[in-house]
């Protein structure tokens, strides 16, 4: 069973107005801070605290209350290639069922409130209360990108000097194959030797004008 909610908490929703008659219905839009960690740690997230809006349809039926939804946010974040900061909206749908305790998963009331397996898979509406934040934040979670990037066409960074390619589309470096290194580095040697060969021989034919 789920700890007894506080009805303070904005992501806590009454359902004492709906009631229990199946079928009624009940729309609520609410803006709301968004929690701790709501997001990809490390990755992208709405910061804590950040408004959050919902829009939300609540069913009344046989075995609780069914909950239609949709959030938005703005994510903050790194891009993956450039790692540059980013802003995203992120836009999560959701749908849950919040169960009476007094009803199994049939919409058939119980004669007696009991423990059921299947009871951990399952949220429950406390005294009228239910808690959407798990619900949320799994869905804001499912729509956020796990490689976000600043622009689908984001060139990323060097990779041999991490200069970002966006800024400067004409940066590159002189590829040297490294089989050849030491064959370029012999020529260079033996080019470096010519020219002191040259540099003696004409100081030889300099001496011969002289005599």
């Amino acid at each position: 069973m789920n700890a007894r909610l506080d009805h303070r908490n904005p992501l806590v929703f009454d359902t004492h107005e709906l009631g229990r008659r199946p079928g009624a219905l009940q729309r609520l839009t609410r803006p709301v801070p968004a929690p701790k960690d709501f997001g990809i740690a490390g990755v992208i997230g709405a910061p804590e605290g950040a408004p959050v809006e919902l829009e939300l349809r609540l069913e009344s039926v046989m075995e609780g209350v069914l909950v239609t939804g949709t959030s938005r946010a703005v994510a903050e974040g790194e891009c993956v290639r450039c790692l540059e900061p980013l802003r995203q909206e992120v836009t999560a749908d959701f749908q849950e069922l919040f169960s009476y305790h007094d009803a199994d998963d049939r919409g058939r009331l119980r004669a007696e409130p009991d423990a059921d397996e299947d009871d951990e898979d399952r949220l429950f509406i406390e005294d009228g209360l239910f808690d959407l934040e798990p619900v949320l934040r799994d869905a804001v979670v499912l729509a956020l990108p796990m490689q976000p990037v600043c622009r689908e066409s984001c060139a990323g960074l060097c990779a041999e000097c991490g200069i970002r390619l966006d800024g400067d589309p004409g940066h590159h470096h002189d590829a040297v194959d490294i089989r050849w290194a030491a064959l370029q580095g012999l020529a260079e040697t033996v080019k470096d030797g010519e020219k002191d060969n040259m540099g003696g021989a004409e100081a030889g034919v300099d001496e011969k004008q002289e005599k």
